[in-house]
């Protein structure tokens, strides 16, 4: 999203859309970070670290989520039906053979 840089006393900042600011939940005040990519405005609080595959792999593990439900999802038989469209199954209409005069003065 492009924003415009406008001048504010002896500083110059620019304006946040207010959906952006609920999205982020950013009441009063921000955090800067100047990075090599460039500025990085951030919610004020804890950053909330996000788990290696190695770590989300292990949660899930000690989840001991039921997965019974797969087994009859598994077995719907939709492995077993082709997954190439024949010509005959097609549902989008056919082309229209007409085509549309143009405009006077114009060439195709």
């Amino acid at each position: 999203m492009k924003l415009k840089v406008a001048q504010i006393g002896n500083s110059r900042g620019v304006r946040l859309p207010a959906a952006s600011l609920r999205r982020y939940r950013i009441g009063d005040a921000v955090l800067m970070e100047e990075r090599s990519e460039g500025i990085l405005l951030r919610p004020l609080g804890p950053v909330v670290q996000k788990l290696s595959w190695e770590e989300t792999a292990r949660a899930m593990a000690t989840g001991h989520e039921d997965w019974s439900d797969l087994d009859a999802a598994l077995s719907d038989g939709l492995d077993d039906l082709p997954w190439q469209a024949t010509p005959s199954d097609r549902v989008a209409e056919k082309p229209a053979r007409s085509r549309a005069k143009a405009a006077p003065g114009k060439r195709r």
